[in-house]
């Protein structure tokens, strides 16, 4: 006699999970469920739904319709705390951390003590434990606000490793770690695995998709747009569910005439992070800079911004020599930067999209002292439809835009300009697939303006696709150049970063 079992229920379920806001219908009956041991992707274009959906998990929003269960048994969460009791543990893209606390003080927050008193040693070790198994070394004592945007990335994973959770929200975790680190990353998360805990990873590096998911449910538009075994997708496929129509290319590259140098800059220095670095950027041409995190590509991008002060070193543009004291002398000579921090140092998140467009233009966009409030409109508009940029009216805050629409917002407010110069610092981080189609286009149209573009990413199918020519740093210093980006290879340019 056949006896017959019923299979175990998911350990997550999501049925028909339903969020609306002013205006805006963010989640249309969305299904979801999670397995025990299973790494499930959550892809979709930014304004997918993807971060409504986990914060509804996480307790930060209440649905409008739509049932939860954990084990089979229906559960509501008032707030994250009773979220977070449940066994659920999310690591936001946004930063949960106190700039002021130590990296163990942030981790152990709100847990310190069961009898009055904060056991420091022992939270000490614990931290120092975490990051060994992370593989990071992390400096515990310092305060958070001094960490590098990828070092605050690996507290926030380990706060969340450091409670016993049964489940793991990923969202975005490798955004700002290198390469060792994101192999450490998987490393942790299938020993996760193997314990049966689940993970939901949220990523726009479809590569890592690949390498560490066994299934992807896709979102768009706020509707269920798909799931598959990650073993029945290709990534061409992947992206066409994504965003919903065919993409023939998912590096555009368009090939120009390269011109004469533009911008050239010899022996830049700076203390151990910049030292001589020397290369010129050509009329039309996209140049790759790229390397390990810490290599030194973005205090280079600042000393030649202005941003820093240089120990030494010249620039020219054009053949005109440079002395750059300040992002207002780069500015004015026809160079600007979109940092990689495109909401700490790139915009005024607390300003609508008219005013940081106007920010850097003020002196063409007022008379008399006083801001020609017209012209500012029109001007802008302008820059909304060339670049398509998606926002409900000009007053709309940047705060509110999605990252894809605030980069589009920072290059409007250079290309006002007229700037001769582009410095592109991780132009497509946490941008979606779609959006970095459009990111590509609009380098490409710069480049055949005959604007000399550097671009510094840590994504070397970006760096191998969209360069004509590519610089890799090591510990402050170009250590190769390849002189055609088509011809190079992953493994050319890590030989490169780690020389």
């Amino acid at each position: 006699m056949t006896s017959l079992t019923t299979p175990p229920c998911p350990l997550l379920e999501m049925e028909g999970i339903e969020k609306s806001f002013p205006g805006v219908r963010a989640l249309r009956g969305v299904d979801l469920n999670l397995q025990r041991g299973e790494v499930l992707a959550l892809l979709g274009e930014n304004g997918a739904g993807k971060s409504t959906l986990i914060k509804i998990l996480g307790g930060a929003y209440q649905p409008d319709r739509g049932t939860i269960r954990i084990d089979g048994i229906d559960v509501q969460f008032a707030n994250p705390a009773a979220a977070n009791a449940a066994g659920i543990g999310i690591i936001y893209q946004e930063f949960n951390l106190i700039p002021g606390l130590a990296a163990w003080e942030n981790i152990f927050l709100g847990r310190e003590s069961n009898s009055g008193f904060v056991r420091r040693g022992e939270e000490r070790r614990r931290a120092k434990e975490l990051f060994e198994q992370i593989g990071a070394n992390i400096p515990i004592d310092i305060p958070c606000g001094e960490l590098s945007v990828a070092q605050q990335q690996i507290v926030e994973i380990a706060k969340t490793l450091s409670q016993d959770v049964r489940m793991i929200v990923m969202d975005e975790p490798s955004a700002s770690l290198t390469p060792q680190e994101v192999a450490h990353l998987f490393k942790i998360i299938r020993d996760l695995k193997q314990r049966g805990i689940g993970v939901i990873y949220i990523s726009h590096r479809l590569d890592e998709i690949f390498e560490v998911a066994d299934r992807v449910v896709i979102l768009r538009d706020g509707d269920f747009a798909g799931q598959a075994l990650i073993h029945e997708l290709t990534r061409q496929r992947m992206i066409e569910m994504m965003v919903g129509r065919k993409i023939q290319d998912e590096f555009p590259k368009h090939h120009h005439p390269i011109g004469q140098t533009r911008l050239s800059v010899h022996g830049l220095c700076r203390g151990k992070a910049v030292r001589d670095v020397s290369f010129e950027v050509r009329a039309g041409e996209v140049l790759g800079l790229t390397g390990l995190v810490g290599a030194g590509r973005t205090e280079t991008a600042r000393l030649i911004f202005g941003a820093d002060r240089m120990d030494s070193g010249t620039m020219t543009l054009d053949g005109t020599p440079l002395q750059i004291r300040s992002p207002m002398d780069a500015i004015q000579a026809g160079i600007c930067l979109l940092p990689e921090d495109r909401k700490g140092q790139g915009l005024v998140l607390g300003a609508s999209v008219r005013e940081n467009f106007a920010l850097p233009n003020l002196h063409e966009l007022s008379s008399g002292g006083f801001v020609r409030r017209r012209h500012e409109r029109t001007a802008f508009a302008e820059f909304v439809t060339k670049l398509q940029i998606k926002i409900p009216h000009q007053e709309e805050l940047a705060r509110n835009l999605s990252g894809g629409n605030q980069q589009k917002v920072l290059l409007a407010k250079w290309l006002q300009r007229n700037t001769e110069v582009v410095i592109f610092d991780e132009p497509t981080r946490g941008i979606d697939v779609g959006a970095k189609y459009e990111i590509y286009m609009l380098m490409n149209e710069l480049a055949q303006q005959g604007k000399a573009i550097l671009m510094i990413s840590s994504e070397m199918p970006e760096v191998l696709g969209m360069s004509d020519r590519i610089l890799v740093m090591h510990e402050g210093r170009i250590t190769g150049e390849i002189l055609d980006a088509g011809t190079a290879t992953q493994e050319q340019i890590m030989e490169l970063a780690v020389a």
